[in-house]
């Protein structure tokens, strides 16, 4: 557990509050949303400002459409946490924004630095937990380590039936600091080269499909996946509870790893496409299951192929 002391005006400490882990529920972030950084991470930043709607039959009220925001919330558009970063010549998309971009999106937002963050995501989706991950991973790069995800999401504090407003957020007024980029969890292509003989797992976190070569986004160029890769696909990292996709228990997780031949207590480097399901994987295996040697390889297969280095897949 985490306890961080508050910060008044003055500098004195104002109040404490007691982060239960990596992830939080609906009620603790009920109880403490005064006390947070409420950060909500939409690639739609329309919805902030909506509503949700609602499909009754027999008597059951389902969530159809996500809206609307908790009180409170900063919005962060995902689109703007990840940019064009040029490496070894090539410009790479997709990238973790350098340190003075990174604080300064920060505190555009609106993040304090006097208190934990609490990452929000819609959470109707894998996907969705996986981009709150990646903010996660991203805060924590630079400094961060007073952080949580509410698990389920937005869809999941509406299921509990927690009010949410439409209003626009204020924006402005952050004091957010980044920190020198922390190198043990950002993965570079020579770092995931030499992954093997260092006695480090590679993970690939997207769907058998991409791993097996079957699929390919357009940014990658080459089908299949890294030697020696061990698949740990998206459809294995969440469960659906509801209306709302939750992470498993560590419990879950060793079994599921078991499955997959994956040793949750090894070194381990992470990779997707472009460093969005990557997060996920990271999340799962840094933040749930302890493992103190973690890292994400943000540039990915978009990188690895960029730079024509080999990938294996079905003959």
């Amino acid at each position: 557990m985490l306890l961080l002391p508050l910060l008044g005006a003055c500098g004195t400490a104002a109040s404490q509050v007691e982060l239960p882990g990596p992830l939080v529920s609906v009620e603790w972030l009920q109880a403490h949303r005064s006390d947070v950084n409420v950060l909500d991470v939409r690639e739609d930043p329309a919805a902030f400002t909506g509503a949700p709607e609602f499909a009754e039959a027999n008597g059951t009220r389902t969530l159809t459409r996500l809206g609307g925001h908790i009180p409170g919330a900063l919005l962060l558009d995902f689109s703007r946490a990840r940019t064009k970063r040029t490496v070894d010549g090539r410009e790479i998309d997709h990238m973790l924004p350098d340190a003075q971009s990174f604080q300064a999106l920060m505190r555009d937002v609106g993040v304090k630095a006097d208190r934990p963050t609490v990452i929000v995501s819609d959470g109707t989706t894998g996907s969705d937990l996986d981009m709150a991950a990646r903010i996660y991973w991203s805060m924590k790069v630079y400094g961060d380590d007073a952080l949580a995800i509410l698990d389920g999401g937005t869809a999941a504090w509406i299921e509990a039936g927690q009010p949410v407003i439409g209003e626009a957020a204020p924006g402005g007024g952050g004091t957010w600091n980044a920190g020198d980029e922390r190198s043990a969890l950002f993965a570079r292509s020579d770092d995931v080269a030499g992954a093997a003989a260092d006695g480090r797992q590679i993970i690939d976190a997207r769907p058998l499909s991409f791993y097996l070569g079957l699929e390919r986004k357009s940014s990658v160029k080459a089908a299949g996946h890294i030697e020696t890769a061990l698949d740990f696909p998206p459809e294995v990292r969440a469960e659906k509870r509801g209306g709302a996709m939750h992470f498993l228990s560590a419990q879950k997780y060793a079994g599921v790893f078991a499955h997959l031949g994956i040793d949750p207590a090894k070194p381990a480097v992470a990779y997707c496409n472009t460093g969005h399901m990557a997060s996920g994987a990271w999340f799962v295996l840094s933040e749930i299951m302890k493992n103190p040697d973690v890292s994400m390889y943000d540039g990915s297969m978009h990188e690895w192929t960029a730079e024509d280095r080999p990938v294996v897949g079905l003959p």
